[in-house]
Parts: structure tokens; sequence; C-alpha cells
């Protein structure tokens, strides 16, 4: 069997101090760039039509087109911004456009569906060639709705985090754990701020599925933690125990994180446009959430002080109850 990365004995705690000065920096520039980006343009977040409000299209092509050629034609018809990605089949396209700087109305969506159709005409030739299958407005009311449900959902998933590790574990591992996940959150914000990324309902997605990701592998590392604290001897220390438990789950979780972010390249590399922004957004957060797993929940952990019992103790207890009543009497 292939042993890779076994035995390692690596101070995993030797530089938290670092990590933690350089995670805080970081954040801070992503957050700063946000306060930038809404001073400027009026809104933090770059974001998509889904939020903001405007025109989605569906079109059909005889022939199969450029892409390219769809994107440019849309652009010249004076929306560089729309969002053009392949739906269904290779004949036909989805657009999704906005008016940069207005509040899209049903009026400015009818206006922008016939700009958008006659370059597309003008490209591609007359409606036997390309044609308008659906055009639908959205408007900005359900743009809001979709921002307070999306801001609902992750402060729920952190809630129930906390409760989860609390009932699993102990309160200081789910405070630990919590503040790792929003370690996550807030960097892949900041990634989002630094590249501009639009986001749309696919990179929300994209956050609630790292911040579940990041709960699975604070559970692995912190399960570990409890079992080798639960079966420590007297002269191993707090640190000695938290390093051998990080060194013990490091092979598995870098395979899971090389996995998820292999295949977000693949998606990233040959997707459709809101496959791109999902898997950009899940690798960036995926990498981070690794990082966090691994250095920060633990060092957390040791910082909130608790003793080698305290630690241990749900495990012992657990023991003591089955050898109560199945061991000998």
């Amino acid at each position: 069997m292939l042993r890779i990365l076994h035995g390692t004995s690596y101070d995993f705690i030797k530089y938290w101090k670092h990590a933690a000065i350089a995670t805080v920096v970081f954040i801070v520039a992503g957050m700063g760039l946000l306060l930038v980006h809404h001073a400027r343009t009026g809104s933090a977040v770059n974001w998509n039509v889904e939020f903001t409000g405007g025109t989605f299209m569906q079109v059909s092509f005889k022939n199969k087109p450029d892409p390219a050629a769809v994107r440019a034609a849309v652009g010249a018809a004076g929306f560089n911004d729309a969002e053009v990605a392949a739906f269904g089949s290779d004949t036909s396209f989805s657009i999704k456009a906005s008016i940069a700087g207005q509040t899209a109305t049903v009026r400015s969506a009818d206006s922008t569906a016939a700009q958008i159709e006659a370059a597309l005409h003008q490209k591609f030739g007359d409606s036997a060639q390309v044609k308008v299958v659906d055009a639908q407005f959205v408007g900005a009311k359900v743009g809001d709705e979709l921002k307070r449900d999306a801001t609902i959902a992750i402060l729920i998933s952190f809630l129930v985090t906390l409760i989860y590790l609390a009932i699993r574990f102990e309160w200081r591992f789910g405070l630990a754990a919590v503040v790792a996940t929003a370690h996550d959150v807030l960097t892949t914000l900041a990634f989002i701020a630094m590249l501009r990324l639009e986001v749309s309902l696919t990179v929300v997605a994209a956050i609630l599925t790292v911040i579940g990701y990041s709960l699975n592998e604070a559970v692995v590392v912190f399960d570990r933690i409890r079992e080798n604290f639960a079966g420590s001897s007297a002269g191993d220390s707090r640190r000695f125990l938290v390093n051998r438990s990080i060194a013990q789950v490091l092979r598995r979780s870098i395979f899971t994180a090389f996995t998820v972010i292999t295949g977000s390249i693949c998606l990233y590399e040959y997707g459709a446009e809101p496959l791109q922004m999902f898997s950009l957004a899940i690798g960036l957060g995926l990498a981070c959430g690794s990082v966090a797993s691994l250095f920060i929940a633990p060092n957390l952990l040791l910082l909130l002080q608790p003793t080698q019992s305290q630690l241990a103790s749900p495990v012992r207890a657990r023991a003591a109850t089955a050898l109560g009543e199945g061991g000998p009497s």
C-alpha cells in the first residue's frame, strides 16, 4: 500500500501566529476592497442579474455557433457584462443581461431583449437562423428576496454547525469550528472582492458547499484530537497530541482537497460560464477550508485552554457507560 505522509511529526502549531496575521491582513484587505467597490459603483458585491434584476433570454440557433461570437454579438448590443452560456445543447444559449447603474423594469427588460435580438440577427441571420425562444423579466424585488434568503441560509448553517458540534463534542469544539468556518466564508468573500467575481445563485451554492466541507473536515480533525486525548498518557502535552492528530488526518485531507480542487479546475476549464464561477469559488473556498480545518480550528481549541481531561471526557464517559452495561459486574 502506498504510504504518503505517514508518520509526519511536523510542528503544525509553531507558526500559527504568522498564519493568523496573514489571514487577518488578507480578510481586512478583501473587506476594504468591498467598501471601495461600494463607494465607486454603489454595490460592494458584483451581483448577478438574478439579484439586481434584468432580462433572462433563451435563444436557439439553427447551426452550432461559436460561443465567443455569441458573446461578441451581445457585447456589441451594449451589454458587455451579460452572462452567456450554453443551455442544454450546443445550439441553445441562455443570456442574462442588465443595464448597468439602472434599476430593472419591465420596459427596460423589453428594450434589452429587443436590442440583443437585433444584434444576434445582424450577426447570425434572420429568425430562421436564430430565434428567441423565451424572454423574461427578473424584478429587483425578487433579487432582494434572493439576497435575504441567501444570507439567512448561511446564518442558519452556522447555527446548525454550532449546535451539532456542541452536542457531539463540547461547546469549545463548536466555537472553534464556527470561527474556522467563518474564516472560510470571509476569505472566499475576500477572493470574490479581489477578483471582482459576479455573484450568482451558483456562487452562493458554492459558499454553502464550502461551509459543509469545512464542517466535515473539522469533525474529522476534532474526532481524532478527542480520541488521542482520551488515550494519552500523563507525559503527553496538549501541543504534542494536537500535532499528532493533525498528522494522522493530513494525508486524507490533502487527497480529498486535491481531488475536489482538480475537479473544480476541470469544470472551470471546460464548463459553461455559470459553472466556471461555481468551480472557482469552490476551489478557492476549499483551499482556505483545508487550511482552516487543519491549522486554525485546532489552534483555537488550544487557545480556549481546556484541560486534557475536559477534551477527552466525552470519550471516556461513553467508554465507562459501555463497560457498565456490557462489562463484568
